[in-house]
Order: structure tokens, then C-alpha cells, then sequence
């Protein structure tokens, strides 16, 4: 019995001391960690490439739907479409030329179809534009405009002192016809006081002058223009011609004006020629529409102007030399940039304020 209790109480003293020497180890130190590498260094980034244009819409503004500003500026809304990929462009039915500079003043419209009667004194501030110059810039000259006057070939108007006591339609208010009308009557001392003046757009100034309603309609357009074609279906008209001495005095008192000859046969039964003063036409921008675009729109214009001519043959007159000769206002520097690049040589008085 001593002997059990002699070996549990040793054992019980073995396990103690086991148990202190145990506690009073010191934890073992963490091995050190491997040092990171440190980070390759970055590679340089490659620049990003300009952001191409966004697509923007673009207005052109034009005229009245029996004219040659509205199919005209269709054919550059197709021109655009198909050429400059970051515009979508639409041609708008106006009053033309008055009107379209003041949508271009206001930001309404970025492309304008106007007579340079009406360029030149918006840019200079005269006339119609007294004291307040508008902010445009050329894009490039379009065709030649002719005065046609014209009556039923039974009227009793023969020269054009005859439409005094008459029925006249002197163009859409806000056209260039009815600006060019202005002109025109009080350079040859012919007061609207003394006719009835009617302000109707193209197509229905052939409507009424057919019907008898009007006396006289005056357009002011590209010949032969399809208002005074489809009058000839159905009546026999004739067009009033100026006379030397009548066209001088025009000519001299508006010298963007100048004398034009009208070929016999242009219309049914004109077998003699009509001589009318003449004026060109502009297509205009705002001077702060942006360069880079006037540059894209001139050059696909100038290089795609198949496209123009078959849809009305006074498309061909659309050329750089015909822009650098007729024009009345200074050009956009997108498009002395295009001009120069194909060689042009651009006058003194063409080149803009900003440049």
C-alpha cells in the first residue's frame, strides 16, 4: 500500500515540474518574410488618338419650293450627307435670301442661300441692313439670278412702266426677289404707291398670274425656273425686257447688278431675247461656325459638283473661279483654306476681318 502511494505522489512531482518548464519557454521568433519586389516600372501610355466630330445637325436654309434654291440646296444636303461623315444636313423651305441672313445671325440655320444684293448690304450694313452689319462669311458663289418679269402674252404690258395701275407680285416678304424688286423700281423712279403690290412666293405667283388675279409676277431666279414653266401648259406668256438706257441706270446705281441676255427659246414662245439685270447668289455661313467644317463642306461641294449640275444645269456655274470673281462678301477662312489649297488666289477685299 506504502509502495502505490510512494509512485503516484512521483509521478504527480514529474508532471509538475514538466508543466513549469513547458510555461516558461519563450515563444519562437516568426520567421522573417522574403522582401517583395518592388513593382516593374510602368510603361509610358500611348497618347489618345482626337476624338472624332460628333454627328451635328446642319440647316440650310433656301427659298420657295417652285425656285431653284430649294432643289439646289437638296442636292448640297445630299453632297454633305455623303461626304463629310460627322454632318447630317437638311434643306428648309424659306422666304430666301432677307430672311435666311437673319436666321444665319441668329443661329437658326449654319448654311444660307442668298442673292449678293442682299450679302452686300448685310455685310456692310446698308440698305435693308442700315447701321447693322451682319456677321457672314462666303462659302462660295452658285449661279447667275435673272429679273424675269412676266405677263400673260394677251396683257397690255409691254415695257416695265407699264405695271404702274397693276397687279404685281414682287416676291415672298423677306426674299430676295422682293429685295431686288426694291432696288430695281426706285433706281428707275417707280414708287409701289403706284401698282398693287402682292407679296407671294413663287408658286403661287404662277397660280395667280395663270388665273388672272395678278396683272404682273416678278422672279427673280435661274432660268428657265419650274413656277414660270408650268404657267406656259396651260397659257402663253411673255417676259418684259429692259432697255439699255433702263439697265444702265440699274446697273449704276447697284453696281453688284449687271446686264444679262436671255437666250430665245428658254421658255415656250420667247422667241426674242429678254435682257434683265442680272445678280449672282452666295451660299453663306456665321464667321464663327467652325473652320474645320466650311473646309469639309467647300471641298466636297467643289469635288462632287456632278451632283449639283443633274439636278439643274446652273450648277455648272459653281466653280473656284466663279467664287473668287462674283463675290461680294469676304470668305470663310474654311474655305480661303480650300481655295488656296487648289491654287486660287483670293483678293485683298475677300479675305476677313478675323484673318
Amino acid at each position: 500500500m506504502k509502495g502505490k502511494v510512494f509512485w503516484l505522489l512521483c509521478g504527480l512531482l514529474v508532471m509538475s515540474l514538466m508543466a513549469f518548464s513547458i510555461g516558461c519557454q519563450q515563444p519562437a521568433a516568426p520567421a522573417p518574410e522574403a522582401p517583395a519586389e518592388a513593382p516593374a516600372p510602368a510603361e509610358p501610355a500611348e497618347p489618345a488618338p482626337p476624338a472624332a466630330p460628333s454627328m451635328e445637325f446642319l440647316s440650310i436654309v433656301t427659298g420657295g419650293t417652285g425656285g431653284v434654291y430649294f432643289p439646289y440646296g437638296g442636292g448640297m444636303s445630299t453632297v454633305i450627307n455623303r461626304n463629310v461623315p460627322y454632318l447630317r444636313a437638311t434643306a428648309e423651305v424659306t422666304g430666301a435670301s432677307v430672311e435666311n441672313v437673319r436666321m444665319i445671325t441668329e443661329g437658326s440655320a449654319e448654311l444660307a442661300l442668298i442673292m449678293n444684293d442682299v450679302a452686300f448690304q448685310a455685310f456692310n450694313g446698308e440698305g435693308r441692313f442700315d447701321g447693322d452689319p451682319q456677321p457672314i462669311r462666303t462659302v462660295f458663289q452658285m449661279y447667275p439670278h435673272h429679273y424675269h418679269v412676266v405677263v400673260l402674252d394677251n396683257s397690255d404690258v409691254q415695257t416695265i412702266d407699264d405695271i404702274r395701275g397693276k397687279r404685281v407680285s414682287i416676291g415672298a416678304p423677306g426674299s430676295g426677289t422682293e429685295f431686288k424688286t426694291d432696288l430695281v423700281l426706285t433706281s428707275l423712279g417707280i414708287d409701289y404707291e403706284e401698282f398693287t403690290p402682292f407679296r407671294l412666293p413663287f408658286a403661287e405667283t404662277g397660280d395667280d398670274l395663270r388665273d388672272g388675279r395678278i396683272d404682273v409676277g416678278i422672279w427673280d431666279v435661274a432660268a428657265p425656273t419650274s413656277s414660270v414653266m408650268e404657267i406656259t401648259a396651260t397659257r402663253d406668256i411673255r417676259l418684259i425686257s429692259f432697255s439699255d438706257a433702263e439697265i444702265d441706270t440699274i446697273t449704276s446705281a447697284n453696281p453688284f447688278y449687271s446686264r444679262f441676255e436671255m437666250a430665245p427659246g428658254t421658255y415656250p414662245g420667247q422667241d426674242e431675247p429678254v435682257v434683265n439685270p442680272s445678280v449672282w447668289n452666295s451660299v453663306v455661313a456665321h464667321k464663327d461656325y467652325p473652320e474645320e467644317y466650311i473646309y469639309d463642306i467647300t471641298k466636297a461641294m467643289f469635288e462632287n459638283i456632278d451632283h449639283l449640275i443633274a439636278i439643274h444645269h446652273f450648277a455648272r456655274f459653281t466653280t473656284p473661279e466663279n467664287a473668287v470673281e462674283h463675290s461680294v462678301a469676304p470668305f470663310h477662312p474654311g474655305a480661303i483654306r480650300y481655295l488656296e489649297e487648289i491654287g486660287m488666289d483670293i483678293p485683298a477685299h475677300l479675305i476677313p476681318p478675323e484673318m
